[in-house]
């Protein structure tokens, strides 16, 4: 089980890419835009740099859902390679089955 305050962080950090999205992504489009001149290309990087830095979506972290824990993590299920197993040996994970041969 990870931390509490590491998975709110998180949470935390979730949030605030959600919430800067859409200032982030207009911001990109001025600095990619070749129409532009360089003073508003600069202004759009001066605006860019001034946003928190957790409102990067690199800056968050992948979770598993059940435990929090930042390694081992299968995007297909959302959960780490320990839960998984079990979710699996349970029969609870639609269309995985053991390895047998």
């Amino acid at each position: 089980m990870a931390k509490k305050s590491m998975i709110a962080r998180d949470v935390k950090r979730s949030a605030t890419v959600v919430r800067f999205a859409e200032k982030r992504a207009t911001l990109k489009a001025k600095v990619k835009d070749p129409n532009l001149n360089f003073d508003e290309k600069q202004a759009a990087i001066q605006a860019l740099q001034k946003l928190p830095r957790n409102a990067s979506p690199s800056r968050m972290r992948n979770r598993c859902n059940l435990t929090g824990r930042p390694r081992g993590y299968y995007r297909k299920f959302g959960l780490c390679r320990n839960k998984l197993r079990e979710v699996i040996m349970q029969g609870a994970a639609p269309g995985v089955v053991k390895a047998s041969w």
